[in-house]
């Protein structure tokens, strides 16, 4: 077989150079009848696993065992698709063919590794730890100075039952800030029962309080009138 006098990088001259054996009859062999094969089962073989990747480590929609056996399958696909790309691509030299689908094979992991970290990053909103966190100043020209007793403007309290607990005043180098914290206090207004009114019985004139007696005289058994029981739970008048 005659050696190619192009490296692989050399994609144009070296792509001209597999056409042309292809196309001389009076060489054996067509790469081309390998290299258009091998390399339409590694793209097929290399979609295959990047949608079953995304479907078990981003979607969710295969468990991750699955996705690892069917990654494990199709990945040989994968190499023999670029090996027999190689091949045709090398002009059948076995040595060169092996390194250039190592080189593929290597790049290929390596830009997959880079897509899938950059997609997790992102999709977290792509904060970095410790973006977030504040520098403390150790020098002594910050000075905090908390004033604790009402201000002038601010000692009475409302009728809104919102006390004022006192101004932090913080003075630093780069400027002033003044932060006021207030507590709200809600007022809850609870309901006292009101204690039932005895009345007199209008057949014998005894006193007593209806609820007491299931609302009948105790006297005379006499059952409570209506009105007098609306009057029993009439709050007492001061």
């Amino acid at each position: 077989m005659p050696q190619s006098q192009y490296r692989a990088r050399q994609v144009g001259a070296k792509t001209q150079e597999v056409i042309e054996y292809d196309h001389d009859e009076s060489r054996p062999g067509k790469p081309l009848h390998i290299l258009i094969p091998g390399g339409l089962v590694a793209l097929a073989a290399l979609g295959v696993i990047i949608l079953v990747g995304y479907l078990t480590w981003f979607e969710g929609q295969l468990d991750q065992s699955t996705g690892i056996v069917l990654l494990a399958i199709l990945f040989p696909f994968y190499v023999g698709g670029v090996f027999l790309f190689s091949y045709g691509y090398e002009l059948y030299n076995v040595p060169r063919a092996v390194r250039l689908t190592a080189i593929i094979v290597f790049l290929t992991v390596a830009a997959v590794v880079i897509v899938a970290v950059l997609f997790f990053v992102l999709a977290g909103g792509g904060k970095l730890p410790g973006g977030s966190s504040k520098k403390k100043s150790s020098g002594g020209g910050s000075k905090v100075k908390a004033d604790l007793a009402p201000s002038s403007s601010s000692s009475s309290r409302g009728s809104s039952g919102i006390p004022n607990l006192g101004n932090v005043v913080v003075l630093g180098n780069m400027g002033r800030t003044r932060e006021v914290t207030r507590e709200v206090v809600k007022e809850k207004t609870v309901e006292v029962p009101v204690a039932p009114r005895a009345i007199d019985c209008p057949y014998c004139r005894r006193s007593y309080v209806p609820a007491d007696h299931n609302y009948a005289c105790p006297a005379c058994g006499a059952a409570t009138p209506p009105e007098l029981i609306e009057e029993s739970q009439k709050p007492k008048e001061k």
